[in-house]
């Protein structure tokens, strides 16, 4: 059949040059926002120290309510954003949460007190929470042959970002508490100047949708997922897939310290391993495994890899068991560009932004649970005995392997469903 008028225009934004051109931003883009948002962990945490006046009680209290608040705003928040960009595009939804940033970094390093600071972290977890629409963004501007690599791509930007970040914002923080918050602020700002004057609109007016408050919500998102059986069993993937990747952000200092005797340097080095290991992946291996296996097997490798890796960390017997699980867990990244290609598939191009906003929805909504079911873990095992400090790790495999049942059933309902349309 011939091409409509949209199509004919579609294809042509997203020719060969311009769809590149478009992706390589939107990699930096990424890579830059969480290059800053890294930059700022390792002295958050001592500004908070400084305005409790020491009291390490005081300041674990105070970052817990940090961190809660921020998945809170980003539960709420990404649907309403991933919302706005199917409505008004991708390009000012993404250069206004840049610039929101830039000034909210700004705000943080001035703060002369804990609730000055607290208002600065609910306005990064709005901002933040426009991370949905990148992937919107990817899913607008590449073929669908092509989106898992492409989200794979994003994942590697996403691990640059987190091992450059911390080291940046370590050495800074050295110097002067508040100057990572002006590093952070900056490079968000040259991200937002670099948008503004080459970033182009990926939704042509054709194919954005009306908003609506009733969707812009998690509630919402849940009734447009219940419209795709196939995105609700990938949904459930998804959710125990979150909740299995938290035990290492929030354990795996403890894990090693207790399992093995290992200081905090010893600790940043295998975690700067799983970084490694996960950009080598996402970066280079992502788009050939798919390619070769095709989505639903490239999905089961990701999760059998993630679940291997997680068992392999609840019994490891010695040191060099950990930096195995760290490479055979590095292909676990796998599973998440798959189900990313297969979900961008899987509904109308005009409802990209909405599906990505509830991704990131429910990603914040783990976020609020996962401290208490790990560190919960982390107490009964040290409690029985040292060698059960894996016990945070063996409960995220134990996740992956539930999540098993949701995937065979999402690959079954894609391959059955017609496509979706606008």
């Amino acid at each position: 059949m011939p091409e409509t008028g949209a199509e004919a225009r579609m294809n042509s934004a997203t020719a060969s040059g311009p769809r590149k051109a478009a992706l390589a931003f939107i990699l930096v883009t990424v890579m830059l926002d969480m290059l800053a948002f890294g930059i700022v962990i390792p002295v958050l945490p001592r500004l908070i120290l400084d305005f409790t006046s020491g009291s390490a009680t005081g300041a674990a209290w105070w970052q817990g309510v940090f961190g809660t608040l921020f998945a809170v705003i980003q539960f709420f928040f990404a649907p309403v954003l991933g919302a706005l960009s199917d409505r008004f595009g991708r390009r000012p939804v993404i250069l206004l949460s840049s610039f929101g940033l830039a000034l909210d970094y700004a705000l943080i390093a001035l703060a002369p007190n804990l609730w000055w600071l607290l208002a600065g972290r609910a306005i990064a977890g709005f901002c933040s929470a426009s991370i949905s629409v990148p992937s919107a963004y990817i899913a607008d501007v590449t073929k669908p042959e092509k989106r898992a690599a492409a989200f794979g791509a994003i994942g590697a930007a996403f691990g640059v970002g987190f091992i450059l970040g911390p080291f940046i914002g370590a050495q800074a923080g050295s110097i002067d508490p508040r100057l990572p918050f002006w590093i952070a602020g900056a490079l968000t700002l040259a991200n937002f100047c670099y948008g503004f004057f080459v970033l182009p609109e990926s939704l042509p007016p054709e194919r954005r949708a009306p908003f609506e408050w009733l969707k812009a919500n998690p509630i919402g998102s849940a009734l447009l997922i219940r419209q795709y059986p196939a995105v609700w069993a990938l949904l459930g993937v998804s959710v125990l897939s979150y909740l299995a990747h938290d035990s290492l952000p929030h354990t795996f200092f403890l894990y090693g310290n207790a399992r093995f005797g290992w200081d905090q340097r010893m600790v940043g080095y295998a975690l700067v391993a799983v970084g490694i290991m996960s950009v080598i992946v996402q970066a280079g291996a992502i788009g050939p495994i798919v390619k070769a296996l095709g989505e639903k097997r490239a999905l089961y490798l990701g999760m059998g890899a993630g679940l291997a890796a997680f068992v392999l960390y609840g019994v490891a017997w010695a040191e060099w068991v950990v930096f195995a699980a760290i490479a055979l867990g590095g292909f676990w990244g796998v599973w998440s560009a798959a189900a990313q290609s297969m979900l961008s598939t899987a509904v109308a191009p005009n409802a990209q932004g909405q599906l990505q906003g509830a991704l990131a929805s429910v990603r914040a909504a783990c976020q609020v649970f996962t401290p208490a079911i790990f560190n919960g873990a982390f107490v009964l095992g040290v409690s029985v005995d040292a060698s059960w400090a894996g016990a945070p790790m063996l409960v995220s495999a134990g996740l992956l392997a539930l999540a098993l049942p949701f995937a065979f059933a999402a690959t079954r309902q894609i391959a059955a469903a017609p496509a979706p349309r606008a």
